[in-house]
Parts: C-alpha cells; structure tokens; sequence
C-alpha cells in the first residue's frame, strides 16, 4: 500500500499539467458558482500551488480556504494570505474534523485517486461535510466524443490511475448519501456551448452533490 500511495505521488509531482492547465481559472470559477452565502469553510482539494485557490478567493474573499494536496513541495508554495490551513496528505484519511467544511471543491482531481480508495474518499468527503454543505467537482468524462471517434483514453497520463462514467459517479455519491446530485458540462468547450449541451460533448464534467 505504501508502494502505491508514494508511486501516487511521483506521477503527480511529474505532471506538470496541473499547474499550467490555461482551463484552471475557469473551472474554479464554474465550481463556485454552486456555492451559497453560508458556504465559508471551503477544503480545495488537490490544490496543487494553489492556482484555483487564488481565484477562489478573489471571487470571494471571506472564504476561509483549507488546501489539500498529496505532492509536498506544492504545498510549501501555497500563499498564506489565500490559505488558512494548508494539509500535505491522502483524501481516504483526511485529518479533519466530523461536520467542520462547508464546501468540498476537487478540481481535476478524482481520476488521481486508486481504485481501492475511491469510495473512501468520497466517504472521507461526506464526513467533514456539514449538514447543508456542498461537493463539487469535476472530472474528465471517459465518454467524451473526440476520444471515442480517436480511440482516446482518460488513462492515458500516468497520473490518472482511475476513470469516473458520470452515472457510476453519480450511484457513488448517492449510495454514501449524498442528495441533490447535478452534471454539468465543463472542460474548454463549456467556453462555446456553456453547460448544458449533451454530455458526450464535454472532455470533462462537473458533479455537485450535497449533504442533507
């Protein structure tokens, strides 16, 4: 197991997307349009330098932001003024306390995660949440058009070690109790066609789950 989550680690530090993903600013931007007056707390997880977080917080600067991410070295970079909290770790254990996060935000993140903890993770998030608290993430979508017409795979990069069908995703979420499940379509061609389009346009979705 340790094998595993350290080998988690070099892919991600060994990709450099994340941190020059010209997508990021707006992808946050969408993930925050979900988020109430009363969602304060909010956990960026996979916050890499923090990039999103910095959006996050110009968009709205009360927000207490707690960074998450598994490479060391990008949270030593995170900006103090941005971040309240900043945790170097794993999502299936996180070290936070019951009912104490108003808003979860995953960017790009779950396809990172290995199977075996997937479902932990998402337990892990339901956790922390508050009652009236909200999950928000997006994904890339294995069943984007262009990669099927290209024979394309979501696994491709090394650093995606799972891939999440928004349906799965969705019985996930449910089944860990989790209500008021909404898909969205996001990724760059949400630029053209907004988020509405059918799905299989999107090269990622955003899922919004809340705990109630």
């Amino acid at each position: 197991m340790q094998t595993e989550l350290k080998n988690i680690v070099n892919y991600n530090r060994n990709q450099t997307v994340s941190e020059n993903d010209l997508f990021t600013a707006e992808r946050y931007s969408q993930m925050i349009r979900h988020l109430s007056a009363h969602h304060t707390v909010v956990v960026d997880v996979g916050c890499g330098t923090g990039r999103g977080g910095a959006v996050l917080k110009k968009l709205k600067p009360n927000l207490k932001l707690i960074g998450i991410d598994c490479v060391p070295e990008r949270i030593e970079k995170l900006d103090g003024s941005v971040y309240s909290e900043a945790i170097t770790g794993f999502t299936q254990d996180l070290q936070l306390q019951d009912r104490s996060i108003d808003a979860v935000l995953a960017g790009e993140f779950l396809e990172h995660v290995p199977p075996r903890y997937v479902s932990d993770t998402i337990a892990e998030f339901f956790r922390i949440l508050k009652l009236g608290g909200i999950l928000c993430m997006t994904t890339p979508n294995p069943g984007y058009l262009k990669n099927r017409l290209f024979r394309l795979s979501v696994l491709s990069d090394p650093a995606h070690v799972t891939q999440h069908y928004p349906a799965i995703l969705k019985k996930r979420l449910m089944e860990t109790g989790f209500s008021g499940i909404r898909i969205y379509g996001s990724g760059r061609v949400s630029r053209v066609l907004g988020k509405h389009a059918p799905l299989a346009l999107y090269g990622s979705y955003l899922i919004t789950a809340k705990k109630w």
